[in-house]
């Protein structure tokens, strides 16, 4: 926001100047009706107080705020909610600190509306990036008078989103870099070093062993076919996440995610904590399980088990018990079926999931951590491999000759 001066005609008819703090003329302009003044003209700011975030987010090219973000506003929402300052303060408050131009701008659109009668749910539910688990959740803790134990239970629920997350990337990290360097070092060797010893020995007139002549093959295969492949490749890359973006490609993509030997397990088992955890903190604000299977339905991201999930909605909906459906699901463990069968017996279907929840995500953790340990040795065994027969190559043949 920047100072916007203007000069009009107030409501008792005499000329008046001011200032106003906006983002554009029209908000000028709104915030002058509001104080029953007719602008006769409005001066823009100058280019020293001009926003480059503001104008970003007008533009559409500022990033969306992601999930460490929203985590981050929950917290310290339920934190002032909590403390009992109003709701209306605690967003301007809100406003002022953010940092982040999208939510920043995300904020006050909220904090207007809410200013004007609006629930915080409701206003929300206007705004890219609240999903509609968040806007359902405000909504029960708005209902229930238990807004800032709500908001508390969604930071909660993100944090361990972000933590699964955080721990795949940091495990994937350094086996794609490993990968990336090493990927780099072999096109090197093929397209500049392997050349030379082929000219050497060509000219010399000696006959190449098998091995040898191979990776000649491929090397003047790279060279000559190398600007053909790049273009492929990027080609191949766009069509496929175009393919993805399908529901056919999505529900292609997610079965097989969850058959990959090694990333399947975490697959299955971080969809499925996010599931458990969900539906445990819907329960526990009071939300319908009908309802509370809808959000979680739309909010999972794999669309494989969220097809199941749905299914074990219909069978719900018809008077089954969860656990029922849930037992016939292959991936579902059923250790984690008898305790959903306990939770529903006693009444604490809630508590039950939770557990189940911190159960996988455990899992989770133990698998991350398999997999690293599994991973970074094999791909330094097989571009080592790659390397040494390179190597080998281009060295047989003078062993042969000295020989």
């Amino acid at each position: 926001m920047a100072n916007w001066r203007w000069e009009g005609i107030d409501k008792n008819g005499k000329k008046n100047s001011g200032v106003v703090q906006a983002t554009n003329a029209k908000e000028v302009r709104q915030a002058l009706r509001a104080i029953q003044v007719k602008p006769r003209k409005i001066i823009s700011p100058s280019i020293f107080e001009f926003d480059i975030n503001e104008w970003l987010v007008q533009k559409g090219f500022a990033k969306p705020f992601g999930g460490k973000e929203l985590t981050n506003f929950t917290k310290q929402l339920a934190t002032m909610v909590n403390a009992g300052v109003p709701l209306l303060q605690s967003l301007e408050i809100l406003y002022k600190q953010e940092k982040h131009p999208v939510l920043k701008r995300t904020v006050k659109n909220i904090t207007t509306n809410v200013g004007e009668g609006k629930t915080l749910a409701e206003s929300m539910m206007l705004e890219q990036g609240f999903d509609k688990l968040y806007c359902n959740m405000v909504k029960a803790g708005e209902t229930g008078g238990i807004l800032d134990t709500i908001l508390g239970k969604l930071a909660d629920h993100m944090d361990k989103q972000q933590k699964t997350i955080s721990q795949i990337k940091a495990a994937m990290m350094y086996p794609a870099l490993i990968s990336v360097v090493g990927a780099v070092v072999v096109w090197g060797m093929l397209t500049f070093v392997v050349p030379q010893f082929s000219d050497m020995l060509i000219s010399n007139g000696q006959e190449l062993p098998a091995i040898t002549q191979f990776v000649v093959n491929v090397s003047d295969f790279l060279n000559e076919y190398l600007m053909y492949m790049i273009p492929s490749i990027v080609f191949i890359a766009i069509f496929l996440k175009a393919y993805i973006g399908t529901p056919q490609g999505k529900m292609a993509y997610d079965h097989f995610s969850m058959k990959l030997p090694l990333f399947g397990g975490i697959v299955i088992k971080g969809n499925l904590s996010s599931f458990t955890r969900t539906l445990s903190t819907m329960l526990t604000s009071g939300i319908p399980l009908i309802n509370a299977l809808d959000i979680c339905i739309e909010t999972l991201d794999n669309s494989v088990i969220s097809n199941d999930i749905r299914e074990v909605k219909k069978l719900v909906v018809e008077g089954k018990t969860m656990s029922e459906p849930l037992s016939k699901i292959e991936y579902f463990p059923a250790m984690v079926t008898q305790m959903v069968r306990v939770g529903e017996q006693t009444g604490g279907l809630d508590d039950m999931l939770l557990k189940v929840s911190e159960v996988f995500e455990d899992e989770v953790e133990t698998l991350i951590t398999g997999m690293t340990k599994l991973v970074e040795p094999l791909i330094l065994v097989v571009l080592g491999g790659i390397v040494g027969v390179i190597l080998i190559a281009m060295y047989l043949p003078m062993f042969m000759s000295a020989g």
